[in-house]
């Protein structure tokens, strides 16, 4: 029995990331696919964590509890705009058609995650899942709250903008006072969810990331760290929380 204790502490940390499901193109095929960008799970295993692709497929408790069984950690990755009927607004006409499959998926993930107090990061629309988990709201069109569009160049041209954190905060424990990041939104965190803390803030006021407090690694910004991968801290961080854990 310490044998295998030994060799479960020793291994390195399961990490699980939420994928796109999208029609894709690739040749001859034009079919329906689980793709994420490979930017995502590079930083999982430069940071010493194996990572794991986890597709968006129907929800059943059996399948979520097998699945995290498994995982140590679990990421919940950026991609389209959230069903904003998941927060009781009606569509913005410049938000994203609802992906209702991935959104099941994705909640079903966290609270499960959460429950059973797996680390957990949530990378742009994942800080957006998160919040709205705990009963938050979103600004569906930031442009028409700024008037600018400084967060999402366009084009897949991420921005590059400053942000401060907030003293006290994981957040700010990991990267210090202020960092830049890189962008590529067009929507962002309103109404802050029911317990979780605003860990950081852009100069237009925009919430950047958002976590819960307690023992527990739940960390969410609305930035892309998988952009810049030269700097490593919060995968680091996520699988560092996933090695203590277990």
């Amino acid at each position: 029995m310490a044998l295998n204790g030994s060799r479960d502490s020793a291994r390195a940390p399961v990490v699980g990331l939420t994928m796109y499901r999208e029609q894709v193109r690739t040749g001859v095929w034009d079919i329906p696919a689980a793709y994420l960008p490979a930017d995502y799970f590079e930083g999982v295993a430069l940071a010493g964590g194996v990572p794991v692709l986890l597709p968006p497929q129907p929800v059943a408790p059996d399948t979520v509890d097998a699945l995290l069984d498994r995982l140590d950690a679990l990421v919940i990755t950026g991609g389209y705009d959230l069903d904003p009927a998941c927060y009781g607004q009606q569509p913005h006409p410049t938000t994203d058609a609802p992906r209702t499959d991935r959104d099941a998926w994705e909640f079903a993930l966290l609270r499960a995650a959460l429950d059973r107090r797996l680390p957990v990061l949530g990378i742009c629309r994942g800080a957006q899942i998160l919040n709205v988990a705990f009963g938050g709201t979103l600004h569906q069109h930031l442009p028409e709250v700024l008037g600018h569009s400084g967060h999402r160049a366009g084009d897949g041209v991420f921005s590059r903008l400053p942000v401060r954190t907030v003293v006290g905060t994981r957040v700010a424990a990991l990267l210090g006072e202020s960092t830049d990041v890189p962008c590529y939104h067009h929507q962002a965190i309103d109404k802050v969810g029911d317990g979780l803390v605003v860990g950081a803030w852009d100069a237009d006021g925009v919430v950047e990331s958002v976590e819960l407090p307690g023992d527990t690694f739940c960390l969410a910004v609305q930035w892309h760290p998988e952009k810049s991968l030269d700097d490593l801290r919060l995968f680091t961080a996520l699988v560092d929380a996933a090695r203590t854990r277990r």
